[in-house]
């Protein structure tokens, strides 16, 4: 297998077959209707953080690190009284994204640094690069399909190629849509950390959008359709690096960004109308009513008495209260653990984790 070549390397004429310019057409479209729409939203900080969990959770699976959206919820709302391994790991994956989004957000750059910082996150380390040899990529059988570099300097080498062709537009005729693709399979293959590869390169996809501009907030989140298709993802990985065939892996990921916008759209759609059916009914029915509690409502998928009490500026007793009504009103269901409680948003609920649609038997014919 040939080694790892600088991106710039390619020949960007090699993406202008008329496949990929039609579904670059058609993924830029989506990518741009999903900006318009996220940015309807009053309160931005609200998809992050639900838009975000979703992605932790998906990414998280992908990796065969598997929990529920109620273990989740649960854990981000009592992390005392939860010992979920694997949704604890996936909470690291939401605090990684908002680190990772702050620095660009802040720089307006994407730096190997960064990533480091990103993968130190999701993993609670600071090894940094690979510096000994043996990390081999294995498949379901245990043979190895491909090795990566493993010299230390080589490793160190190609991530600032990398970090040069992320930062550096010139390099590279080409629509950010495309160089997406390209840098997530570079980075796939260099494979720089001892783990968390996968997991880094998937946050890497959506802050190289914010940093180009196509969006405001990380809500593209790719790893919901990398699931459902994840035989094609690691095969299509790997005919790139023993064929070359970049074409089809570049048109697998622009189907994987207007699939994904599409889906998000429709996602925030039902998030915005909960959002204002609440506020209207709790504005008309509770002296109590305010933008701070709706904002906490939506930011938070299950709250607490202590989320209101910080958000709202409130005392416990009055958090409580409000709570409590809102429960009353059926807004939130409440549920006890422990010496605490935890409200459920049930609108909020309803659009991230839909039932799924019960099969009614056939009737015995007469």
């Amino acid at each position: 297998m040939p080694a790892l070549a600088p991106l710039e390397q390619l020949n960007p004429a090699r993406f202008d077959a008329p496949a990929i310019l039609k579904r670059l057409a058609s993924g830029s479209r989506a990518l741009a209707e999903l900006k318009g729409i996220a940015a309807s939203i009053p309160n931005q900080g609200i998809l992050i953080n639900t838009l975000g969990l979703q992605e932790a959770k998906d990414s998280s699976e992908i990796e065969n690190i598997v929990t529920t959206h109620d273990e989740l919820f649960k854990d981000d709302v009592l992390p005392e009284a939860f010992a979920n391994p694997a949704a604890k790991e996936v909470l690291r994956y939401r605090q990684a994204l908002r680190v990772g989004f702050e620095r660009v957000r802040d720089s307006g750059l994407l730096t190997a640094n960064h990533i480091i910082e990103i993968q130190g996150e999701l993993e609670r380390n600071n090894a940094g690069f690979r510096k000994l040899p043996g990390t081999a990529l294995k498949d379901g059988g245990g043979q190895t399909v491909y090795t990566p570099p493993q010299d230390p300097a080589e490793i160190i080498e190609l991530m600032r190629g990398l970090e040069r062709f992320i930062n550096t537009p010139e390099l590279f005729s080409a629509d950010p849509l495309i160089k997406m693709a390209l840098i997530h399979h570079q980075f796939e293959s260099i494979h720089p950390f001892y783990d968390g590869n996968g997991r880094t390169g998937r946050i890497v996809n959506v802050l190289y959008l914010v940093k180009e501009g196509l969006l405001d907030i990380p809500v593209l989140y790719l790893s919901s359709h990398i699931v459902r298709t994840k035989a094609d993802y690691y095969r299509l990985l790997q005919t790139v690096r023993e064929q070359d065939r970049w074409e089809e892996w570049v048109l697998y990921m622009l189907e994987a960004v207007e699939v994904t916008a599409g889906q998000t759209i429709a996602t925030i759609h039902a998030i915005k109308a909960a959002l204002f059916d609440y506020k209207h009914r709790i504005r008309s029915g509770f002296k109590f009513y305010s933008q701070d509690l709706i904002n906490n409502l939506f930011t938070h998928p299950y709250t607490k008495i202590e989320f209101v009490q910080r958000d709202l500026g409130v005392s416990r007793v009055t958090a409580t209260k409000y709570l409590d009504a809102l429960a009353d009103g059926g807004f939130v269901r409440k549920h006890k653990i422990g010496r605490g409680n935890y409200y459920i948003n049930l609108a909020l609920n309803a659009v991230l984790q839909p039932q799924p649609a019960q099969v009614l038997p056939t009737p015995a014919a007469p």
